[in-house]
């Protein structure tokens, strides 16, 4: 059996003074989620936000004729669901899991419950949905003006900094709807970073070996975003947490 995964090890959970904590924890529910597992479609009405540990999801956006393209990718620094708490209740993306792993799911009447105490979790909420936006509009400007190299690097990147490790198991055709490109533009790509000693990569995975050559490789897209989210969100897990009661899901 996995080990369970603690609700701290999500960012914006540990980031909680303990008695907001104490009254959300006990209704957090742990889900196991597989890959390409769908959190919500375009237009649903959104009733949980979801709390990634170790799981990282893609917010895509679908066209009429079926192409998509993600906008955004969370993982535990943050959730999703900011629809929820900015009174919209939908919105018109999709959430797929783009790496399995463990998410806390909540009901979002909880969520918004204490979100409209205006305390501390009000301003942490609204601090991540602006590192959300910026990620947002750096990814438009980066598919816009950036080679499916560079896209491809920052991509890479930002889920790193989501993953406990190096390694990513994600197809090519995948990456390719993710980035909303060709499949054959992202094989010439990462046939570029295997040969340069970057990455290796064989049968869906994918291993980082030089990370720095990664960042070297990279747009300034993958650094506007780190910059911002580490300045809106500077905190460092350090509290002990309350105990999550919910049961676990399969």
């Amino acid at each position: 059996m996995p080990e369970t995964p603690s609700p701290r090890q999500n960012h914006l959970l540990a980031a909680l003074p303990p008695d907001v904590q104490e009254r959300l924890f006990p209704h957090l529910e742990l889900l196991r989620l597989p890959l390409g597992k769908a959190l919500y479609e375009s237009g649903d009405a959104m009733r949980h936000v979801y709390f990634p540990t170790d799981a990282i999801i893609s917010l895509l956006y679908v066209m009429e004729n079926g192409a998509s393209a993600e906008i955004s990718v969370v993982g535990n620094e943050g959730l999703i669901g900011v629809a929820v708490f900015m009174g919209g209740e939908s919105t018109p993306s999709r959430a797929v899991v783009q790496s399995a792993g463990s998410v806390y799911r909540l009901s979002g009447q909880r969520l918004k419950d204490e979100f409209n105490r205006h305390g501390e979790m009000l301003q942490l909420m609204l601090r991540y949905t602006q590192a959300l936006i910026t990620q947002m509009a750096q990814t438009a400007v980066c598919n816009r003006h950036h080679s499916i190299d560079q896209q491809l690097c920052r991509w890479l990147l930002l889920s790193l900094d989501r993953l406990p490790s190096n390694q990513l198991t994600m197809t090519q055709e995948l990456i390719a709807n993710m980035l909303g490109v060709r499949r054959e533009g992202v094989t010439e790509a990462a046939g570029k970073l295997q040969k340069l000693g970057v990455i290796e990569y064989s049968r869906g995975r994918i291993n980082v070996l030089d990370r720095a050559r990664l960042e070297e490789l990279s747009c300034e897209c993958y650094a506007v975003v780190k910059k911002e989210t580490d300045r809106l969100l500077p905190y460092v897990p350090t509290r002990p947490a309350a105990r999550a009661g919910g049961q676990r899901k399969e």
